[in-house]
C-alpha cells in the first residue's frame, strides 16, 4: 500500500483549521485527508509544533530542512520519497499517487458543534 506523510509548518492545531482566518488550501487537505483516510489510506500529517521528533527523524524531511529551511514546508513524501517542497499536494496529485478519483477527496470531517441552551 502506498503511503503519503504531509510534514506541515507550525501550526495551532493538528490540521491548521482553525482561529480567525482559515486557509482555503488547509481546509482542502484536511478534507482529502480525512477522504483517504475514510478509504483506509495510509495518510498522516505532522505538525511542526506538535511532533518536531518526526522532522527531525526522518531523513529527507531533515535534509530538504537544511538545505531549504522552513519556508520549505510543507514537504510532501510518497512512498518515503520526497514528491512536493513548499506547496500542498493538489488533489489532482494525491489521485494521481493513490490511483483514486479526485472527485473523492472532498468529504469533509464532521465535527461536534457545542450547543448553548442558555
Amino acid at each position: 500500500m502506498k503511503k503519503v506523510e504531509i510534514f506541515d509548518p507550525a501550526m495551532c492545531c493538528s490540521t491548521g483549521v482553525c482561529g480567525p482566518s482559515v486557509d482555503p488550501d488547509l481546509t482542502r487537505v484536511a478534507s482529502a485527508v480525512y477522504s483517504l483516510e475514510q478509504k483506509s489510506f495510509d495518510v498522516t500529517r505532522y505538525n511542526l509544533a506538535n511532533d518536531p521528533a518526526a522532522f527531525t527523524d526522518n531523513k529527507e524531511v531533515n535534509q530538504v530542512l537544511h538545505e531549504k529551511g522552513a519556508d520549505a514546508l510543507p514537504i510532501t513524501l510518497l512512498n518515503n520519497e520526497v514528491v512536493k517542497v513548499g506547496n500542498y499536494p493538489t488533489n489532482d496529485e494525491l489521485a494521481k499517487w493513490l490511483d483514486v478519483k479526485a472527485d473523492e477527496l472532498q468529504q469533509k470531517p464532521r465535527v461536534a458543534v457545542p450547543i448553548d441552551f442558555n
